[in-house]
């Protein structure tokens, strides 16, 4: 069984981005958990909590975390996924959680559609406050914390696969 490789972080820190080119790169598959969720509620992120709560939406990202699955894929997480500790360590034992770390101005720079990606994050509240709140969880769930800032996507997977050969999670196929 080949272990998955688990992406952690903020919204727009590259997680599904470096996810495809790391899966690509790796042989694995890719899953994105929140296109899990958008297709069992049949319904865009935002317009699930637009629709039907925020407290609805923790839910069902809850409910298909603790549910999937996996082997030989890198699966991106919602940058919500860890709040619920049973799925972060339900995920954590597919394989290892791939914190990909940026500044909460990098973030704020690259989150152009805060109110229509689907957060889940309080009405009047900031990009700020949310990475004050997440970082340290980011960190608690993180088996490997790569800097992302400054980098573009295949410095990141190149970073990403070097730290997981020097834990012995992977190793480069003989050609």
């Amino acid at each position: 069984m080949k272990r998955c490789i688990v992406m952690i972080g903020m919204p727009a820190c590259g997680k599904s981005t470096a996810g495809v080119v790391l899966a690509k790169t790796t042989g694995r598959r890719f899953i994105d958990t929140d296109l899990l969720i958008q297709e069992q509620e049949g319904m865009l992120l935002q317009e699930i909590i637009d629709n039907k709560g925020s407290e609805y939406f923790k839910k069902a990202e809850e409910g298909v975390l603790r549910a999937l699955e996996a082997e030989n894929a890198v699966i991106s997480t919602g940058g919500s996924a860890v709040y619920y500790p049973p799925a972060m360590e339900h995920l954590r034992c597919l394989g290892p959680a791939v914190y990909l770390k940026l500044s909460a101005e990098s973030i704020r720079r690259r989150l152009k559609n805060i109110r229509t990606r689907g957060i889940a994050m309080a009405p009047a509240q900031t990009i700020e406050e949310l990475y004050r709140s997440r970082a340290p969880l980011y960190e608690r769930y993180a088996d490997i914390t790569i800097s992302a800032e400054g980098l573009n996507v295949e410095q990141t997977v190149e970073r990403i696969l070097a730290e997981l050969r020097r834990q012995g999670e992977f190793r480069q196929r003989k050609r």
